[in-house]
């Protein structure tokens, strides 16, 4: 059976990226393939033939390359599978043009992968993980069998949808399915690798109403005042809901991400991770009580969500994320709460105080609380932000 080996070759002249290609051997012929994939010399392991993840500037650009060549090196042995089971003699050759053409014609999964691979090396993790559930979803649909983007049409969108709804999956998940798929399909018609043939035009892509994950101020007053003190993972769970409450709703991977030097003369400056927009809130001592709690000494970061900085930071983020929202459902239990609570209750619950305070709606709109996030946004981003400080300082006297 062919093998396959990932190789690297510097570049002539020192300082410059060399490029990363494929070695196929078959019948003790050796034929190399090509990549676009290029990597300075240090950042190539030579025994185990891997590039090396560095903790600098290119960790994202690195960590994508790394994904690629993983993909490449499944449709590489799925290939060379292929080829074995028709039972018939085939070359190294062989291996090398079917690969090639496959990247011609372009197909769904690739082209999604690669589309998922630059969102991650722009440092769009977020972004890239809802493209990649949707894939994997897309994949147990098509039970892993990839079809070329000329492929796909409405009827085949439509036997998805009913696939998700006989899942169990609620409308508006599915429609966030589709959204990313048209997406994808209309970033094909836009390189002119497939025509627009309007594959979604019947299947639901809205968004429909839910009911609010939000709960009473007396309710966060019985959060707050609950007992935790023989559970220290149920107590860092409660700190962790309520310093998002104190902030105005803020979202986890933002309070992760939270540096030391954000907070400055009183004021906590950040950036959401999710739309770039700045926000200002003014420090209150339930914020500082909570941060004083912990020990993140040597630690670049506020609160201790990432312990250990540039070492898998995501996985830090979403492990620790698991854990709390876990403890805030046993927390939920013990007040007898009848909706699930998690971090993003929090969120939804400060801005449905601030609207039952009769905080105007200039101040905050349904999207932190309302229909649309990004509404939300656009209201806040235009206000005076001592406006939204006052309101942040009515909600957290009530407790």
């Amino acid at each position: 059976m062919a093998s396959i080996k990932v190789k690297f070759r510097p570049f002539t002249t020192a300082g410059k990226e060399g490029v990363i290609y494929y070695q196929i051997i078959q019948n003790h012929v050796i034929r190399q393939l090509k990549t676009d994939y290029r990597i300075f010399e240090d950042e190539w392991n030579v025994k185990n033939g891997i590039v090396i993840v560095l903790p600098n500037n290119r960790n994202n650009y690195l960590q994508s390359i790394t994904e690629r060549i993983e993909w490449d090196i499944k449709r590489l042995e799925s290939i060379i599978s292929q080829l074995e089971n028709k039972r018939i003699k085939y070359s190294a050759d062989d291996i090398v043009s079917s690969f090639q053409n496959q990247a011609h014609e372009q197909s769904l999964f690739n082209f999604m992968r690669g589309i998922i691979a630059q969102l991650k090396q722009m440092g769009k993790h977020r972004t890239s993980e809802t493209y990649r559930a949707t894939l994997k979803s897309f994949m147990q649909f098509r039970e892993d069998k990839d079809l070329l983007l000329d492929e796909i049409n409405s009827e085949m969108m439509l036997m998805y949808e009913a696939y998700l709804r006989n899942k169990g999956i609620t409308k508006n998940s599915s429609s966030f399915y589709m959204r990313i798929l048209r997406a994808v399909y209309n970033r094909a018609v836009e390189k002119e690798l497939t025509k627009q043939k309007f594959p979604f035009k019947h299947v639901y892509t809205g968004i429909d109403k839910t009911v609010k994950r939000a709960v009473s101020l007396k309710v966060v007053k019985r959060i707050k005042e609950i007992d935790l003190s023989l559970n220290q993972s149920a107590d860092f769970a409660r700190d962790m809901f309520l310093f998002s409450f104190y902030t105005r709703g803020m979202s986890f991977i933002d309070m992760a991400y939270l540096k030391k030097k954000d907070l400055t003369n009183g004021i906590l400056i950040y950036r959401r991770r999710k739309t770039g927009q700045q926000l200002f809130i003014k420090w209150e001592k339930c914020m500082q009580e909570i941060v004083d709690k912990y020990d993140t000494m040597g630690n670049i970061y506020l609160l201790p969500i990432i312990k250990t900085p540039n070492v898998n930071e995501r996985k830090q983020y979403e492990n620790t994320l698991r854990l709390v929202n876990n403890k805030l459902k046993f927390i939920a239990d013990i007040i007898h709460l009848q909706i699930p609570l998690s971090t993003y209750v929090a969120r939804h619950t400060w801005a449905s105080i601030a609207k039952s305070m009769n905080i105007p709606i200039s101040v905050i709109s349904e999207g932190m609380g309302h229909d649309s996030e990004t509404t939300t946004q656009i209201y806040l981003s235009s206000l005076d932000t001592s406006a939204i400080d006052k309101a942040n300082e009515l909600i957290l006297k009530g407790l």
